[in-house]
């Protein structure tokens, strides 16, 4: 196959500690390694050198020995067997630090979408292998993948014969992948020879010490619990082998396999590499690859399955006691997206149980297939479009449409399931950054780490009027780069329905909805929308309970917040909406929305310093960190104070590191002052560390 395929996994493994457990624990121990203890003033630290200060990037290496020359501009070479943690300056950047989410399946919104049937693998390359940047960049055209709510496991995709081929996913993939509840692997490629691939690189992935051990499985391990993610897609397509190298890749995986069972890792092996050592793509599992599958977590099936191999692999995987839906189908969507043929009917039967679970190859065509000039909105329209269906509704899955969205096979999951919850739908990128309705900074951004927990059926509206649309929107915003727009002609009440929840309630539960209207909208009234119990059967309608929220006037009328108090209800919240009654043109924005028993103020970060600096042609880029605040903070966010009091965003992380390129010298200004807060759950934002730079 020209190109190298993903591949997902989804089940826990016995006895292993949890992923929420060892984020954290690699959380702090990279912190531990790399983190001097710092008490005292703020002041900036000495100038360090220009290596020192410079912009971070996710990382790769190649297994142990490098390609002969040298490298090409913007990429280094490095040695998997040689990395340690403690000499690693860009850790701190590149550590994911949310626990693993927990998940929980609503009752389907369609009668098509199955629950415990077949899942979906995302292999996604969001850049290229080097130059990929650690903490998001000053562009909103962005693949801002926010469908999470189809996807069981995402493989952070890449690799290059010229560059590296052991890849780490970046923290803010991770970070938002896991408040989503899903699980993130880096992946292994060794590439076919016609790409640059080298045997020796296999056969240095699987080489043992004087002890018979394999150094590079032990080195997997360790960099996925430092950095914080979930595991390894394993992509063995560099031909050549023997059945020795094969008996080598045996041993390799189970040895990494036992060695992610403690770890609270997993494994996905791709349909290459056979028992035998060669490289033979079957499209199925088989005798060639049944021993693989068998130490991983899941197998990615070549693209050259069928019918009659999925079936037959399906009834394998049952005779080795695995379950069919630990394989996925390859769907090649690189191209074409949802213009690809694809017989559905072989993967998701719609009259009969799933044969196997599947796997997109690079769905961020929903971006890339978009010209010059694409907006963020537009990579949403088109992202919609892909993982619902040409409806654009999951409740109402167009069955004459020839893509079989996601959205119309599989159940949703949600991860909103405790309190407080709250959400400013942020979508991780923006044309500028907005706090409490003001824009403070005027600047593009992405940082997946900074999304939100979006609406997982998107988008669901019950009317028996006319349809108003709804979607992302980035011309305005209370917090963060966008908020939700419904756009209409309104003849009827329209209810909007946005998360599935499992929300416990109490006698001081209270939901805050921050909302206005724009310029051209008459004046509409608003309605909490609130169910108390989940339907029967799939694709049932959901009762709700509607709580006033208040009446907005028409056209512009400014962001206004109302708060709702929930004590004539009892139980637990199954699910949450907006219901809007008006007659005639609205365009009404949910800024914000929380759900809570108390207000929450977080703690404040402490020793924000400055690690490394230096100045070039466009301006000084600086590195700075600081210490973690006490409890739980969402996220961090980092401003720059003006001469004149004012605040600047510069951005934000989930970590306790940042880089921050091209500061510029305000008029008059001896140094330039920074500050760090920490964000809590609830959005609120605790007291500020402070430290400066002096020009």
């Amino acid at each position: 196959m020209n190109q190298p395929q993903p591949q997902p996994q989804p089940q826990p493994r016995p006895a292993a500690p949890t992923r929420r457990t060892v984020v954290l624990a690699g959380a702090g121990t990279a912190a531990a390694l790399l983190t001097p203890a710092f008490t005292g003033s703020a002041e900036a630290a000495p100038a360090a050198s220009a290596k020192a200060a410079s912009r971070p990037f996710a990382s790769y290496w190649f297994p142990d020995s490098l390609p002969t020359g040298t490298p090409g501009d913007g990429v280094t070479w490095r040695s998997l067997k040689a990395w340690r943690a403690e000499d690693d300056p860009d850790l701190p950047f590149n550590t994911a630090t949310v626990p693993l989410a927990d998940r929980f399946t609503p009752v389907p919104v369609n009668t098509t979408a199955r629950t415990d049937q077949a899942r979906i693998s995302s292999l996604v390359a969001f850049g290229n292998t080097a130059g990929n940047p650690s903490q998001g960049s000053a562009t909103a055209d962005h693949y801002a993948l926010s469908h999470w709510a189809y996807i069981d496991e995402l493989v952070f995709w890449g690799g290059s014969a010229g560059e590296g081929l052991v890849l780490a996913p970046n923290a803010p993939v991770v970070d938002a992948a896991h408040r989503n509840g899903v699980p993130v692997l880096g992946t292994v490629f060794l590439p076919p020879v016609h790409h640059g691939g080298d045997l020796r690189w296999t056969r240095d992935l699987v080489q043992r010490d004087g002890a018979g051990r394999f150094p590079l499985a032990a080195k997997l391990v360790e960099v996925a619990v430092a950095y914080g993610f979930d595991g390894w897609f394993i992509n063995a397509e560099t031909e050549g082998g023997d059945a020795a190298l094969g008996a080598g890749m045996l041993a390799f995986v189970a040895d990494l396999r036992a060695r992610s069972d403690a770890a609270g890792l997993r494994i996905t092996w791709y349909d290459a590499m056979t028992v035998r050592g060669e490289v033979g793509w079957q499209g199925a599992l088989n005798a060639e690859n049944t021993a693989l599958f068998e130490e991983a977590d899941s197998m990615f099936v070549d693209f050259r399955w069928t019918p009659g191999t999925l079936t037959a692999s399906g009834a394998n995987a049952k005779a080795v006691d695995r379950s069919r839906y630990d394989l996925w189908a390859g769907v090649d969507v690189e191209s074409a997206g949802w213009n690809k043929a694809v017989d559905w009917d072989a993967i998701i039967p719609a009259d009969g149980p799933h044969t196997v679970s599947y796997g997109f190859y690079r769905p961020e065509w929903t971006r890339s297939h978009l010209p010059e000039g694409r907006t963020p909105a537009q990579f949403h329209g088109a992202d919609q479009r892909f993982w619902t269906g040409q409806s654009l509704d999951p409740a109402r899955p167009d069955r004459t449409d020839g893509w079989r969205a996601p959205a119309t096979a599989v159940a949703d999951r949600s991860t909103v399931d405790r309190l407080p919850f709250a959400t400013t739908f942020n979508t991780g990128h923006g044309l500028r950054w907005y706090e409490n309705g003001r824009a403070t900074s005027d600047a593009e951004w992405n940082h997946l780490g900074l999304q939100d927990r979006l609406p997982g059926r998107r988008w669901v509206v019950r009317t028996d009027g006319r349809t108003p649309s709804v979607g992302f929107d980035f011309a305005d915003a209370w917090r963060g780069g966008s908020s939700l727009l419904v756009d209409g002609d309104f003849d009827a009440p329209a209810t909007v329905e946005l998360y599935g929840t499992r929300l416990p309630l109490s006698r001081r539960t209270v939901v805050e909805l921050t909302h206005r209207t724009d310029t051209g909208s008459g004046p509409v009234t608003v309605e909490l929308a609130v169910a108390l119990h989940e339907p029967d059967r799939p694709g049932d309608p959901i009762a709700y309970t509607y709580v006033p929220a208040g009446e907005l006037r028409a056209g512009g009328s400014g962001w206004a917040t109302a708060t709702l108090r929930l004590n004539s209800l009892s139980g637990t919240v199954h699910a949450l909406g907006v219901r809007l009654t008006a007659a005639g043109p609205v365009r009404w924005r949910l800024g914000a929305l929380a759900v809570r028993d108390a207000p929450e103020v977080p703690s404040a970060p402490a020793g924000l310093r400055i690690t490394g600096s230096a100045s070039g042609p466009d301006g000084t880029a600086l590195r700075f960190r600081w210490q973690r605040a006490a409890g739980a903070p969402r996220h961090y966010e980092l401003h720059r104070v003006l001469p004149d009091g004012t605040r600047r965003f510069l951005g934000g992380t989930c970590g306790t590191a940042f880089f921050v390129p091209d500061i510029q010298r305000e008029p008059g200004e001896k140094a330039a002052r920074f500050q760090v807060r920490a964000v809590g759950e609830l959005y609120t934002t605790s007291g500020a560390a402070s430290a400066e730079h002096r020009w």
